[in-house]
């Protein structure tokens, strides 16, 4: 196999194994908000403790397994600084979702593109390089 072809292969890998990493991140996410919510709890309250739990599974995913990286203070520290970013456009999204319809839950499903999108680039680059 040629260089190039070893990279791209890499990297697709990579992307695959981050995309299984945030696909199993949102699924902890929305179901632990859909819990809450079904619970009675405030939209906020539910979406901050889906939103947590699922940041420990996707920290520890993407440290482990994506970028195969030892987690450190620094890279937690960095990790910490997207999560508040993709924190405040999350709950937005959510908070723009249950005014506009009443639906905190198709809020949060509409953010996970853009979180994505975030969450890959700045850990590669970022977080983990």
């Amino acid at each position: 196999m040629t260089a190039s072809l070893l990279r791209l292969l890499g990297r697709s890998r990579q992307l695959i194994l981050f995309l299984a990493g945030g696909v199993l991140s949102a699924v902890v996410d929305i179901g632990v908000l859909h819990l809450l919510l079904q619970g009675g709890a405030h939209f906020a309250v539910a979406t901050t403790v889906g939103f947590g739990t699922g940041l420990l599974v996707n920290y520890a995913w993407h440290s482990r397994v994506t970028f195969d990286a030892a987690a450190t203070p620094a890279n937690f520290g960095r990790y910490l600084c997207v999560v508040a970013l993709n924190y405040v456009l999350t709950l937005g999204c959510v908070a723009l979702a249950d005014s506009l319809f009443g639906m905190p839950v198709a809020g949060k499903i509409a953010s996970l593109p853009l979180i994505s999108i975030n969450s890959f680039l700045l850990g590669k680059y970022w977080i983990f390089k």
